[in-house]
């Protein structure tokens, strides 16, 4: 399950809707308006193996690393969003649930990095070229 952050805007979810992202927004779907960040973290070990996707940079800390969830910072502008998450989904690195779980991943234009439960350290890994 994909659960977006409430600070992603509407026009970012029409166009993940337009493309059959499937996705659960805090505030709108599920939780409530207004949550705070460490309520958040109760809401996604509800759910089945969640990615969360969020403009809030906070999140991008190797102590909030969770086998059971994956956290996503975006990293860049707010109308931008649909475009890095549905690029961020479908690279070779974070295409499947499996691949995603416990990890900490922070998304830009350059790159994207990650931080891990076992390996606390964060890893660099480049955006794959379109064919």
């Amino acid at each position: 399950m994909n659960v977006l952050d409430e600070n992603i805007p509407r026009s970012q979810t029409v166009l993940l809707e337009s493309w059959r992202i499937h996705f659960k927004q805090i505030g709108v779907d599920i939780g409530r308006s207004g949550m705070t960040d460490e309520d958040i973290f109760p809401l996604l070990l509800r759910k089945s193996l969640p990615t969360f996707f969020t403009r809030d940079k906070g999140f991008y800390d190797v102590r909030l690393c969770h086998r059971s969830y994956c956290l996503v910072v975006l990293e860049i502008g707010k109308y931008e969003v649909a475009s890095f998450i549905r690029r961020f989904l479908r690279h070779p690195d974070f295409a499947t649930r499996s691949k995603r779980m416990g990890k900490v991943v922070r998304v830009s234009r350059a790159s994207i990095s990650v931080r891990t439960i076992a390996e606390r350290r964060e890893k660099v890994v480049k955006w794959f070229a379109v064919a």
